[in-house]
């Protein structure tokens, strides 16, 4: 079983910073995409950005240049370091990883979510 718990989370003025983290525990061989998705309410869940093992990253276009993905592999921990947050940035975030377990079934798992809340 893997379980992936998400921090950081909360109330930021416009403009403002905040930073995600989501550590991934349990039964884990290796870890190979991490990533964040967002969902606000009335709307999709969406990607917000990527990482794979190797430190690759992508971006969506509405958090290109602002937001920060990266990832520590020793500690099975992604991070989201968010700066100049508007209040479209108001959603629940959730962490996301591809992993690959004891019983070397590999699948995708999800954070319970955080919320995030732009607001003045």
């Amino acid at each position: 079983q893997v379980q992936l718990v998400e921090s950081g989370g909360g109330l930021v003025q416009p403009g403002g910073s905040l930073r995600l983290s989501c550590a991934a525990s349990g039964s884990i061989v290796s870890i190979n995409t991490m990533g964040w998705y967002r969902q606000a309410p009335g709307k999709q869940r969406e990607l917000v950005a990527v990482i794979l093992s190797g430190g690759s990253t992508r971006y969506a276009s509405s958090v290109k240049g602002r937001f920060t993905i990266s990832r520590d592999n020793a500690k099975n921990t992604v991070y989201l370091q968010m700066n100049s947050l508007k209040s479209d940035d108001t959603a629940v975030y959730y962490c996301n990883a591809g992993v690959l377990d004891g019983s070397l079934y590999a699948g995708h798992y999800w954070g319970q979510g955080t919320q995030v809340t732009v607001s003045s």
